[in-house]
């Protein structure tokens, strides 16, 4: 009997007019479409604690809650952890 992996979510923490942001979203909305992971998105200036962590590094992509990627976002990596 085979066992399902638990499906797996992404956030992405940016804010609005960021064009990192906008092509890493790009790039989070198709890997997650791929690959069945589930994906939010988090803009830093609604929350305190996520400027005060990743204010220098957005746009920032988190895999179940641990930083995955900040930046640019490699699509081959973001499908290897979504799916390894």
């Amino acid at each position: 009997m085979e066992t399902q992996k638990p499906q797996k979510t992404v956030t992405l923490i940016g804010k609005p007019g960021c064009h990192l942001c906008d092509v890493a979203r790009d790039t989070v909305v198709r890997v997650c479409a791929e690959t069945g992971a589930a994906w939010e998105e988090r803009d830093i200036n609604q929350d305190a604690e996520l400027y005060r962590m990743y204010w220098e590094q957005i746009p920032v992509v988190l895999v179940d809650g641990a930083q995955h990627d900040f930046w640019r976002v490699d699509p081959d990596r973001l499908r290897g952890a979504l799916t390894g």
